[in-house]
């Protein structure tokens, strides 16, 4: 994969909270300890699922992950 999940995923960052993954980029782009160079599933969940409180639902990870897979894979 040529971009990180990180970079990825600011591509859906807004100034206001939209939706579920809007909200889910703009938590991450505030937080400063998020993986912003991995390209790692099972190192990007673990760090949602053990180090953060902003992720309401693990299956939303899933969600953008594919996306960003799909993305990665044209």
């Amino acid at each position: 994969m040529e971009k990180s999940f990180y970079h990825f995923l600011m591509k859906f960052r807004q100034h206001s909270a939209g939706d579920d993954i809007t909200q889910f980029a703009n938590n991450a782009y505030q937080d400063h300890s998020f993986p912003k160079y991995s390209s790692d599933y099972h190192e990007l969940s673990n760090y949602l699922e053990l180090q953060t409180d902003y992720l309401p639902t693990v299956s939303l990870f899933d969600q953008v992950w594919d996306l960003y897979v799909e993305s990665e894979n044209k």
